[in-house]
């Protein structure tokens, strides 16, 4: 298995497996409201059985070149993810997305995450576009977003169904020759 370093700070960007699920599920026990606030995870990995059809979901999308899943491990604990939920390599977009527990939120580890995953998503798989639908009540992934150098695209109003209540989507994107040159860098 692999590991990527996502700094000084003891960060690692690793693969999510399906063998993890035990590891998986104490991280979403420990982090679950905060989590769930705005993202059905929380609520898909309820339990070990979930937690593990969870991720081999993500591995039957990798396999299929449509997914892809990673942790972020900080000081050798799993506390949040990135990944494409959505990767169409024929029409070359993709759509990114992360997740953290609270304890290990405001160190910038989503960002450096997913930095690496476009970054990966551009420059090796040619992808063009890559997207990040975020609830436009979740201020902190919105920032993420910002930060990686995305463009604001609109707004789907009452979108998505999340625990009974639509909520509008914020689409966010950036272009391959706008990462390139810099703008997620």
């Amino acid at each position: 298995m692999f590991a990527i370093s996502l700094g000084d700070d003891g960060a690692e960007l690793r693969p999510l497996e399906p063998w993890q699920a035990e590891e998986f599920l104490a991280h979403m026990d420990r982090g679950r409201a905060f989590i769930g606030q705005h993202i059905g995870l929380a609520d898909a990995a309820a339990d070990l059985d979930s937690a593990r059809a969870w991720l081999q979901s993500y591995a039957d999308k990798t396999a299929a070149d449509s997914g892809r899943l990673y942790g972020i491990w900080l000081d050798g604990l799993l506390v949040g993810g990135v990944l494409f939920r959505i990767f169409d390599a024929p029409q070359r977009t993709c759509e990114a997305g992360c997740w953290l527990e609270p304890a290990a939120a405001g160190r910038g580890l989503v960002t450096r995450a997913a930095r690496v995953i476009i970054d990966w998503a551009v420059r090796e798989r040619g992808m063009e576009r890559v997207e990040w639908l975020v609830s436009a009540e979740n201020t902190p992934s919105i920032k993420v977003a910002q930060r990686l150098g995305m463009s604001r695209d609109g707004v789907l109003r009452a979108r998505y169904p999340h625990r009974g209540v639509r909520q509008d989507t914020e689409v966010w994107s950036v272009l391959a020759d706008e990462w390139v040159k810099g703008r997620g860098a």
